[in-house]
């Protein structure tokens, strides 16, 4: 990857580096079933580097759809999908794949762990991906440290969520998406969870995505992004982050 037309450049005297775009997004459309339904229609939007956005809207609106389309695993129809300077709809599907291997981590509601394996052994497979063999870190984090040995139904669905979410830090992602993760959860799980992700979030300053219905979770985003019948229909800004237990459910 490489950083977009050279932007990404040093502050004099700070050291910190000025944010640029991780992800560009231009008059994009996605249908389905030969066209007949449209999903997407003329979606434009950026996000920084290192941002949180938030992607809100009711069952239907287009929102996991753009998820899919900006993280590689769909196709848009037309339009142009920029991640970090590389334009996703020039790959082939080849190329997607290891775009999605080496620089995206996903958390869906659906945890999607595989039930033969252990809880070390299912975040071992993020692991492998990246050839990373430091994750102790994210696992102590996580407080999966003792759950190591059991498999995923000897699990709660807090525990569950947590392993998937551990599973795609040890890949070392440049971008974390994330479909509704809190939503099979009960209140105090899912502000465990939701607390947990923001943290590390935070420590390892990756950008993150959060797909979501819920208003509420909105409020811990940088930037929130409204969706209505697969368009944008509001991008705002929050002046300032509410954490997990500060906001209603």
């Amino acid at each position: 990857f490489r950083n977009v037309n050279n932007r990404v450049y040093k502050l004099a005297c700070t050291g910190k580096e000025r944010r640029t775009e991780m992800i560009f997004i231009k008059s994009i459309y996605k249908s389905y079933n030969n066209g007949k339904t449209e999903v997407l229609r003329d979606v434009s939007l950026s996000i920084d580097d290192g941002e949180f956005a938030v992607i809100l809207g009711a069952s239907g609106s287009g929102k996991s759809t753009l998820m899919n389309v900006m993280s590689g695993l769909e196709k848009a129809d037309k339009g142009e999908i920029t991640v970090n300077g590389s334009n996703l709809n020039a790959m082939t599907d080849k190329q997607l794949t290891e775009f999605r291997k080496n620089y995206v981590g996903f958390v869906f509601q659906q945890y999607y762990l595989l039930p033969h394996l252990s809880v070390a052994s299912n975040i071992k497979l993020g692991a492998d991906l990246a050839k990373n063999n430091d994750f102790d870190e994210i696992i102590q984090a996580l407080g999966l440290a003792d759950k190591l040995n059991k498999h995923p139904s000897e699990l709660s669905g807090g525990e569950q969520q947590r392993v998937c979410i551990a599973r795609a830090l040890a890949k070392k992602p440049r971008i974390l998406f994330l479909d509704e993760p809190t939503g099979a959860l009960d209140e105090k799980t899912g502000r465990e969870v939701l607390d947990c992700i923001m943290k590390q979030k935070e420590k390892l300053g990756f950008t993150m995505v959060m797909v979501t219905h819920n208003q509420n979770i909105a409020e811990t985003a940088q930037k929130v992004i409204l969706m209505n019948s697969g368009k944008i229909v509001d991008i705002r800004a929050n002046k300032t982050q509410k954490t997990a237990y500060e906001i209603g459910w």
